[in-house]
């Protein structure tokens, strides 16, 4: 019998720390994951494309209930973590039952941000983050949807509402979409884009309260004005799922704190995802997330791995049109220089941002076969001087112009 190792959460970091595990230390561990939702670990990337029903959600599914066991994996999901009892080593279910651990790990992820408007409670009104969600908005096809949100979760949500056949409206805060993701230019041609799809978009738009006696009627905002709307879907953004950490006495700020090992303030108590904070930092992306995985699956498997942070970058499809980011691509840094390519008729757009002779941050729309490419030359530092006259043309052109 292996060391007792206690998973809590059953989402994509989890999954990629047990896919990692099972690689390097079969066999070492007891492998127990406790997953809140009733079903096994699934993409929530793809959520959008449920929602439009271009998938099932077989096709969402990480992994066969197959693979878990084939790998020694105890798998309880419907099943809520309640009490993790540090000192006593002991994590406590909503069922009662306990499970001794020796080491445990909080992958419990974040949970959508609510806002605190009068009419929130009303029925029709929704978030958009797991499958349950995408069940309840599915409902609302066909009908007026106003979508409060205009980054990736609410544009995804968007996306497979309109595709669904809903007439969609999407109100956002800021003067840009996906503002933590695209710089103005890009913002501006995907909102063209998402428009000719026939979602309307609402820059710089603040809803002030819902309306509705029994159910959702309206949208009033703050400028006055009313948009009418049968459902309002609300994604503003995440928070890190911290309160079985805090309860159980571990350092908790926006998330749960981590060393550069992954390690909580409670020794062998670790913490990867959405949950974890680490130098300050809470990504709230996949790729840190299975980063993180890995760097801690090395650890446990008895290797020497160290977890510096990640670069933040994005590659997503949204609304059906592909961006990426990554990097400083607003150009923060001093002294930091721009390179530009923007084609808006045929709806593409790079900029390149260096700094001291090296690639700092890039966005791109539309065209993104790049992206990786530019994202290896900003994680490794290295200097692009022999690549900069045809960097923005792409991998194959720089590297053959410099050879």
């Amino acid at each position: 019998m292996g060391e007792p190792l206690v998973v809590i959460g059953n989402g994509m970091a989890a999954a990629r720390l047990v896919e990692e595990l099972a690689k390097r230390a079969l066999g070492r561990y007891a492998l127990a994951v406790i997953g809140e939702e009733p079903r096994l670990a699934y993409n929530r990337v793809l959520l959008s494309a449920l929602l439009a029903q271009e998938v099932g959600f077989p096709e969402i599914e990480l992994k066969p209930a197959r693979w878990w066991r084939d790998r020694g994996v105890t798998l309880r999901y419907g099943m809520r973590a309640s009490r993790v009892d540090p000192v006593a080593r002991e994590l406590t279910l909503s069922s009662g039952a306990q499970l001794a651990f020796s080491k445990l790990v909080f992958a419990t992820g974040s949970q959508p941000i609510k806002l605190d408007l009068p009419g929130m409670d009303l029925p029709g009104v929704f978030t958009f983050r797991d499958v349950e969600d995408v069940k309840a908005i599915a409902k609302t096809a066909g009908t007026r949807v106003v979508v409060i949100g205009g980054g990736l979760l609410g544009l995804e949500a968007a996306h497979g509402l309109a595709k669904a056949g809903a007439q969609v409206s999407v109100l956002h805060l800021m003067d840009r979409l996906m503002e933590r993701q695209l710089d103005a230019p890009a913002a501006r041609m995907l909102k063209r884009a998402v428009e000719v799809r026939g979602i309307a978009v609402r820059l710089n738009a603040d809803a002030a309260r819902i309306i509705g006696d029994r159910r959702v009627e309206a949208v009033e905002l703050r400028n006055g004005g009313t948009m009418e709307a049968d459902a309002v879907v609300v994604s503003v953004g995440i928070r890190a799922n911290t309160e079985l950490a805090r309860t159980a006495g571990l350092k908790v700020d926006r998330g749960i704190a981590v060393d550069d090992h992954l390690e909580t303030s409670v020794e062998g108590i670790h913490a990867i995802g959405e949950c974890a904070e680490h130098r300050g930092l809470c990504y709230g992306l996949v790729e840190p997330a299975y980063e993180q995985a890995q760097v801690l699956a090395r650890r446990l498997a008895g290797e020497s791995a160290t977890y510096r942070g990640s670069v933040p970058a994005a590659n997503l499809k949204v609304a059906g049109v592909q961006v990426f980011s990554a990097g400083d691509f607003l150009a923060a840094t001093a002294d930091a220089e721009e390179i530009v390519l923007s084609d808006p008729g045929f709806g593409v757009y790079k900029k390149l941002v260096i700094a001291d002779g090296r690639l700092i941050g890039a966005v791109l729309f539309g065209d993104i076969a790049d992206g990786p490419w530019y994202l290896e030359l900003i994680r490794s530092g290295s200097s692009i001087e022999r690549l900069r006259d045809d960097l923005v043309f792409g991998r194959t052109l720089a590297t053959r112009a410099a050879a």
